[in-house]
């Protein structure tokens, strides 16, 4: 059980990583190497970013939950 959290804890923080690199921040960040600067008339990159934001948040909740798992499980 012990080594399949920790395998999950480190999957969910790694994706947690790209996606925060992925967000535009003030200067763009990595996003706009993936097209996500561009400014489109539809309005698809606020549907990119509101669904990178779930998406993100998801990755942190999972990241959080498991994190307190192994804390419990490998409590001396």
């Amino acid at each position: 059980m012990i080594p399949l959290l920790i395998v999950i804890d480190v999957i969910a923080s790694l994706t947690l990583i790209l996606f925060i690199l992925l967000h535009a921040g003030r200067g763009g960040g990595l996003s706009d190497m993936f097209g996500g600067g561009m400014n489109t008339s539809l309005g698809g990159s606020t549907v990119v970013e509101r669904n990178l934001d779930r998406l993100t948040v998801a990755a942190a909740t999972v990241f959080g939950i498991t994190s307190v798992f192994l804390a419990l499980l490998l409590k001396p």
